[in-house]
């Protein structure tokens, strides 16, 4: 090797940090020993899991390290690769191809440890510059790792809001749902039966005109009871119906319910039979707890069969007390049960009495349990009737007793 191509070996070992403390002597040594290396673009300098013990300085070109398609990392010129194999007798961790034609030169293990036996001051040197490189990749593995937590934390917010916008497009699909059919249907019915009468009046018998008003009372009912729940609703989904829980005797709101809902019973000939707890207090919103009582009962009723019943109970458990509404009636197959209280997959049933719902009052009813501090479900059977029970905080310690 003639002396020019030492002295351009020597001076790209002075700008690699690992040789920076080595003197210029040992690095004209070291030049001589260094093996060339030619590779086209595209060829394999080494595999991963090859027995490959040298390190590597890149002369003109460069190379990329990777594991199949995944590059760790590319060297240029100047730059090498490869320093543990000096050290450590363990496979390549990674491969290395040519990114483009490019020369290397190879500082093999052999003849390293040959000039670590002969320098003790080249090998104090040089383990000295390798405990500082691997500082290095410990820094840059722990920053790494940070940005992995930080990648992996905006995964995780990104998933959260993916299923938030999920939740947003079933509450959007069901509004218009029940705009376009659930309102539409009752109100066609009612503008017709109405006009009807309108124009016809005076030839129908008073049997007739007594079944045309029940219908446009029952429709007119139904449709005002969806629109509360649509109203309830919206509020709550906007953020425009704050929780303002007070102390309330539950009987009361029980009581309320069974009276306002006991006409539609008697006309089915449900037998309606409830539970109180004495002085029975509890800490909710009135109005949210109150809708919850008249859905459920409202929903036992509509699926309950003529002379039926239903039954309203109460059970203390630790701070909060369990009232179910229960019924006799055709049950809910469990396929349905599956779905209910899930607004983009709700099921909807007609009733003992051809009564139409949205299943929207069951949404409410979780929503509303569950801002109270509570929770919903149910059980059933087809065929053989359901029941509901929710939860709700308690206070006081008194005994169940019959009305």
């Amino acid at each position: 090797m003639n002396e020019l191509d030492l002295k351009s070996r020597v001076k790209i070992l002075k700008t690699i940090g690992l040789f920076s403390s080595v003197r210029e002597e040992v690095l004209l040594q070291i030049a001589e020993v260094l093996v060339p290396k030619q590779l086209n673009q595209d060829e394999v300098l080494f595999k991963k899991g090859d027995d490959d013990h040298t390190l590597y300085i890149v002369v003109k070109g460069s190379v990329k390290a990777h594991v199949g398609d995944h590059n760790y990392a590319v060297f240029q010129y100047s730059e090498f690769f490869g320093e543990y194999s000096l050290l450590d007798s363990a496979t390549r961790s990674t491969s290395v191809t040519a990114l483009e034609k490019t020369d290397l030169l190879g500082f093999e293990q052999t003849d390293f440890f040959n000039f670590l036996d002969n320098n003790p001051t080249m090998t104090r040197a040089m383990l000295n510059n390798l405990v500082w490189r691997l500082r290095d990749y410990n820094f840059l593995e722990a920053e790494l790792t940070a940005k992995n937590n930080e990648v992996h934390k905006q995964k995780e917010a990104i998933e959260i809001q993916r299923k938030e916008l999920e939740s947003l497009n079933g509450t959007k699909d069901k509004f218009f749902a029940i705009i376009a059919h659930d309102l539409k249907n009752p109100f066609s019915t009612v503008l017709g039966l109405s006009e009807l009468l309108a124009k016809e009046f005076e030839t129908f018998e008073p049997d007739k005109l007594k079944v045309f008003i029940e219908q446009i009372y029952k429709y007119s009912n139904n449709t005002f009871n969806l629109l509360e729940n649509l109203l309830q609703w919206s509020m709550l989904q906007t953020g425009r119906m704050p929780l303002r829980p007070k102390l309330v005797n539950i009987n009361e709101l029980i009581t309320e319910n069974i009276e306002l809902l006991k006409g539609n019973a008697q006309q089915k000939g449900i037998e309606l039979e409830s539970k109180t707890i004495e002085d029975a207090m509890v800490f909710v919103d009135v109005s949210m707890i109150t809708t919850v009582i008249r859905n459920l009962l409202s929903n036992a009723i509509k699926f309950t069969a003529q002379a039926g019943s239903i039954k309203i109970d109460m059970l203390k458990e630790d701070s909060k007390l369990k009232i179910s509404i229960q019924d006799d009636g055709v049950g809910i197959s469990m396929q349905d049960m599956q779905r209910l209280f899930k607004i983009d997959s709700n099921p909807t049933s007609i009733g003992t009495s051809m009564e139409k719902g949205t299943g929207l009052g069951l949404i409410l009813c979780k929503d509303f349990v569950e801002r109270n501090g509570g929770t919903i479900w149910a059980e059933s059977q087809l065929g053989k009737g359901s029941a509901f029970y929710f939860t709700i905080p308690l206070v006081g310690n008194k005994q169940v007793g019959n009305v």
